[in-house]
């Protein structure tokens, strides 16, 4: 009897596994065509995307401008021509100051050239003219012999500059709107979900905008952070160009990994070729403990507190982004891993809690963004 029964539940455990099995390999499926129906439609996606970011850095004053009687239109426009105004103004701040000194670091470039050539023919290296020359006249004719392969990554880097330039002005476009209409977007939702979706997806979609803003907010703190530390760095040695370069690094903040490497090769030259090659050192070291220091204590610390996630979780969602789509995955992954915690937490709250009614508010989404 007992073996009978045994039988009985074994049978019953491996149909629950086979049902679950089988439910969990729809969810994949479906995930993956979910994934790939968003890379189909990136174009439009990514836009969307970089103009939410912009949303919630400029909502508070958009907010702020609406409670004081002025129409969403021209609350919209206000402060997307600012936010334009602000952007070229830091342009002028990075381009002018280095443009006004491009000869004098043109000419402290080619005499840091010639030093490290004097450099190397002496000991204990002990390179002759010959053979710097013979392995000059060598890089010119590979040059040339991958002219073609040259010539399609110019047309490659042409084409992405096009389409950065059309994904920016599409995004401040749909930045007006998301300002201009976005209150009005939870309601409208609210209205057009069947049965227990109108609650339900309202309440995920407003606490998904108070953690996409608590993210561009840590994004940005870390960021003047970053520019505060290394901008001082520069100034107690003495380098030129100390606030372009502490602005460069606040905005190559928002670019993982790319924007960090090409903000710290932008100080170290050019204190290599006003200051030799001892402070130039120096400021390498400088920026590599600091972004050591963003990187596995003050990113992971800021953004887990703002998030709501474990630092250790923002260190391997920026490792997996990264791993499988580059840099944009990099840029995502902490926000994306982020809204999946929040659809988590609230279906934990479903399951456990009954069911709460959401609350409206003036905002893009209709959800409170703090102030």
């Amino acid at each position: 009897m007992s073996a009978k029964l045994s039988s009985a539940k074994t049978s019953a455990a491996l149909r629950r596994s086979a049902r679950v099995s089988v439910e969990l390999l729809l969810v994949l499926l479906l995930t993956a065509v979910a994934l790939w129906l968003l890379g189909r439609m990136w174009s439009v996606v990514w836009p969307l995307i970089v103009a939410l970011f912009l949303t919630t850095l400029t909502w508070p004053l958009a907010r702020f401008l609406r409670r004081h009687g002025w129409r969403p239109a021209l609350a919209a426009a206000v402060v997307t021509v600012l936010f334009l105004l602000v952007a070229a103004g830091i342009v002028a701040l990075i381009a002018v100051p280095v443009a006004s000194q491009s000869g004098e670091l043109t000419d402290g470039v080619v005499e840091g050239i010639q030093k490290l050539r004097e450099w190397a023919s002496g000991p204990p290296l002990n390179i002759g003219e010959d053979e710097i020359a013979g392995a000059f006249d060598t890089a010119v004719t590979r040059v040339q012999d991958s002219l073609g392969s040259m010539v399609t990554a110019v047309g490659t880097g042409v084409s992405t500059v096009f389409n950065g330039v059309v994904t920016a002005v599409l995004a401040l476009f749909l930045m007006f709107f998301f300002l201009k209409d976005g209150p009005r977007f939870l309601p409208w939702l609210t209205r057009q979900l069947p049965g227990r979706l109108a609650t339900d997806v309202p309440i995920v979609a407003e606490r998904g905008w108070d953690t996409l803003g608590a993210f561009v907010r840590s994004q940005a703190f870390v960021g003047l952070l970053d520019a505060v530390l290394i901008g001082l760095g520069l100034w107690i040695l003495d380098v030129p160009l100390v606030l372009p370069l502490a602005v460069l690094t606040f905005v190559s903040a928002f670019v993982p990994i790319v924007g960090a490497l090409f903000a710290g090769l932008v100080a170290v030259l050019i204190a290599l070729v006003s200051n030799g090659l001892t402070d130039a050192l120096i400021v390498l070291a400088i920026i590599v403990v600091v972004q050591q220091l963003e990187g596995n204590v003050f990113q992971p610390m800021i953004q887990s507190r703002g998030l709501g996630l474990h630092a250790a979780v923002v260190l391997l969602a920026v490792t997996l982004g990264g791993s499988l789509t580059g840099i944009v995955g990099s840029l995502l992954a902490v926000p994306a891993a982020a809204l999946i915690a929040v659809v988590w937490n609230y279906v934990r709250e479903q399951l456990s809690d009954p069911p709460q009614q959401p609350e409206t508010d003036d905002s893009p989404t209709g959800a409170p963004v703090p102030s």
